[in-house]
């Protein structure tokens, strides 16, 4: 692989700087914006109010930065960059909320963690669904190469 040139210039033309805002503004048009975002202690929710109408209430422990927050820092959460953040000053936190509204919740590692304790929770309906799938066989045996 070539190295870059170290005083390489990049020169951007007018028609490609038009191009890249066009395709801005078509995107902008369909991307989720916040316009609002409360925390509802009631159920212990982050519910964010987009422009569409839609209004997403994620609960606040699986949200990095929040689940060990105080209520009272969770409550000063503010809409920034336009809508496309969620910001808490007191907390050096910051979420962009098209990912909050794919699920993605944190860094991969806070994800792996909660999927991990998603995973070993025992009720009483899972040990059910499990003796269930024993009776019928179990897991299908991985295939031998």
């Amino acid at each position: 692989m070539k190295k870059p040139k170290p005083h390489a210039i990049v020169r951007t033309t007018d028609a490609e700087i038009d191009a890249a805002i066009a395709k801005a503004r078509v995107y902008d048009a369909y991307r989720p914006k916040a316009i609002s975002a409360t925390y509802r202690p009631a159920d212990d929710k982050l519910v964010i109010c987009l422009s569409s109408g839609v209004e997403v209430a994620i609960p606040r422990n699986l949200i990095q930065g929040l689940k060990t927050a105080p209520p009272s820092q969770v409550r000063e959460v503010e809409v920034d960059d336009f809508g496309s953040a969620l910001h808490w000053e007191s907390l050096d936190l910051d979420h962009y909320v098209p990912s909050l509204l794919d699920g993605i919740f944190g860094t991969r590692a806070w994800m792996s963690k909660i999927g991990a304790q998603g995973g070993s929770a025992r009720s009483e309906a899972k040990a059910r669904a499990v003796r269930a799938n024993g009776a019928k066989g179990g897991r299908p045996k991985k295939p031998t190469t």
